[in-house]
């Protein structure tokens, strides 16, 4: 008789997005009439950069070609791409990151579900709220937790609620995680992180014996120059922590895939009998057995990032999102919502009105004004009450969407 892994069935409905998916497809069959502006799951619309595309072509006639053919590349991810992370992400930032301590992947969702793998079951996990769904329930789907409780929290994870009264920066916890999801600027708050804040993180992660995960999927976004981009650019963060990055934000990857991870050559975990292991051996071992690596005409278009005119070119289309944002965050603070983000994040929290739950203001926004977004309390407990605006939408549907809103009775 085949068992299922029932830690699945702890799992609180379905995953955020599908269900969004769900009730907006019922409205569109429903009203096959109405233009639908969609603002809610963070995928991007503006096409890749020339430049990206041209390597990328590049890539592809290689692939057809016997003399420069392609077959099984390093898991790990080709030189070439690893070498220009480090040299322009790093380096450049002043944090000695080298290539090999870097590891691309297809996506840092696949990634930091994927990371708790190579610890031990009796870690203790620690999670903001409201954040990223998928830290709280690939903890679940690895049986490290209880159930969910009314509450909306499971047993087992260590909540660490991000509130207006605490800037949507969560405090210390007083017990001990020994994983800690931090993910700056942060999805779905939108705010960021300080040096200061980052810091003491960093100094408890010290004093525990604890690790960071830290999703920096949107730190290309940060046009304020005293916001960190990397945890590394905390003294200590590479004895402490693991780095995620993506492309798909970044350079609007999402439908070609291609991200990395980071894990210092510093970063040791321990046994059961106190003895310390290198982590970027266990993710090396992990990565190679489970894991063929990203195609080489993906890579070589990432690559074309780092070049002078990719990074212009990239520059030129996060700034159009975050134009979004600004004309979002505006359009709302007119309109007496409370709102946070959007200044170095393509997101925009805002706080609904007159006591509205977050699925109340999803479905009033649906039907009333056809305008998606994403239900704070999708993100969290703490979420409740709340709403995620993307700004990764067409600037026409932006103004056509905030004109909507502004007319809601």
């Amino acid at each position: 008789m085949a068992l299922i892994n029932e830690h699945y069935l702890k799992l609180q409905a379905g995953y955020l997005f599908p269900e969004i998916g769900r009730r907006v497809s019922e409205f569109i069959t429903a009203n096959p009439d109405k233009k639908v502006i969609k603002m809610g799951i963070g995928d991007v619309t503006k096409p890749l950069a020339p430049s990206v595309v041209k390597a990328f072509h590049e890539g592809v006639d290689e692939m057809a070609n016997a003399n420069t053919f392609k077959g099984y590349g390093p898991e790990q991810g080709y030189e070439f791409l690893r070498k220009a992370i480090a040299e322009n992400s790093y380096q450049a930032r002043g944090v000695n990151i080298s290539a090999d301590e870097i590891f691309i992947s297809d996506g840092s969702k696949c990634d930091t579900g994927n990371i708790q793998e190579i610890f031990g079951h009796n870690n203790k996990i620690g999670i903001c709220d409201p954040v990223y769904p998928v830290y709280a329930d690939t903890t679940v789907m690895s049986g490290k937790t209880g159930t969910c409780q009314a509450n909306g929290y499971y047993d087992g994870i260590i909540y660490m609620p991000c509130t207006e009264e605490n800037n949507f920066i969560p405090e210390l916890p007083t017990e001990t995680p020994d994983l800690i999801f931090l993910c700056y600027p942060n999805n779905p708050t939108g705010t960021v992180a300080s040096k200061e804040e980052l810091k003491k993180w960093v100094d408890f992660a010290i004093a525990n014996k604890s690790i960071i995960l830290y999703d920096a999927a949107y730190e290309a976004f940060i046009q304020d120059e005293e916001i960190p981009h990397s945890i590394y650019e905390i003294e200590g963060a590479k004895s402490v922590a693991i780095e995620f990055r993506s492309f798909s934000k970044t350079a609007g990857f999402t439908g070609t895939r291609c991200a990395f991870t980071v894990i210092p050559e510093e970063l040791f975990a321990y046994d059961s009998k106190g003895n310390a292991h290198q982590v970027k051996k266990l993710w090396n071992r992990r990565h190679s057995t489970k894991f063929n690596g990203v195609s080489y005409p993906v890579q070589k278009a990432a690559a074309a990032i780092f070049t002078e005119e990719g990074k212009k070119e990239v520059t030129e289309i996060i700034a159009y999102y975050l134009e979004n944002a600004k004309i979002i965050k505006e359009s709302l603070n007119k309109l007496d919502y409370k709102v946070y983000g959007g200044n170095d994040s393509p997101y925009v929290w805002a706080k609904t009105k007159n006591g509205l739950s977050s699925w109340g203001f999803f479905d009033k926004l649906l039907n009333e004004a056809n305008v998606v977004g994403t239900p704070g309390s999708g993100f969290g407990p703490s979420g409740e009450g709340y709403f995620r605006f993307s700004a990764f939408a067409a600037r026409e549907n932006v103004l056509e969407a905030m004109e909507r809103i502004k007319n809601l009775k």
